[in-house]
């Protein structure tokens, strides 16, 4: 983090805070829909879990910041209601890791849609290893944990990845992080649409 900025610490930290109520708000929406559809319920909107790792990560263009900012949302979270107790920063770790790993593979050169996706699908598989590991899904049919880990990609894809573009391109718009990498590209994006035209 040596070439981090106080400027990139700060949009990091706020996104996390911001986005860690989100997580405790989606708990709920969670629970309603568990009583609805049982274990499916939480798969197919857990890509919100995911979404401030590929918006920071997006922003900042940084190593480092899809990993550290799902971390500081766990904490975060478990702060202000989170009841999963000191695990849950375990588990944000491990998903944060999983975006990062997509982008580290990338080498941090694409912050494209499809780019974005892929992390949010990393995020996905990786917090499924662990929830196999901690949360017993071992004891689940086959077909079921199929679908469970299917259901939970594809919401990763959608809404962490895609939604979170959305959302950060939406920032980018305002003008309020024009002094981050996501306003190049975003610039990059416009002047290629304007040559097209």
């Amino acid at each position: 983090m040596k070439n981090w900025k106080l400027r990139d610490i700060i949009v990091l930290s706020s996104l996390s805070v911001v986005f860690a109520v989100v997580y405790v708000l989606f708990l709920q929406v969670g629970n309603v829909l568990v009583g609805f559809m049982g274990p499916m319920g939480y798969e197919v909107i857990f890509g919100i879990w995911f979404i401030v790792s590929v918006i920071s990560a997006y922003i900042m263009q940084r190593p480092g910041a899809a990993l550290l900012s799902e971390t500081v949302a766990g904490c975060v979270e478990l702060l202000i209601g989170n009841t999963a107790g000191p695990v849950l920063i375990l588990s944000a770790f491990i998903q944060g890791l999983g975006a990062e790993a997509v982008f580290a593979a990338l080498r941090y050169r694409s912050y494209s849609a499809p780019a974005l996706m892929a992390a949010g699908a990393g995020a996905a598989v990786f917090s499924f290893a662990w929830g196999f590991i901690h949360s017993g899904f071992a004891a689940l049919s086959p077909g079921l944990l199929l679908a469970m880990f299917v259901t939970r990609v594809i919401s990763a894809a959608l809404l962490a990845g895609l939604l979170g573009k959305w959302i950060a391109d939406a920032l980018a718009k305002t003008g309020a992080l024009r002094s981050f990498p996501i306003a190049k590209t975003s610039r990059g994006r416009l002047g290629s649409k304007a040559e097209v035209s």
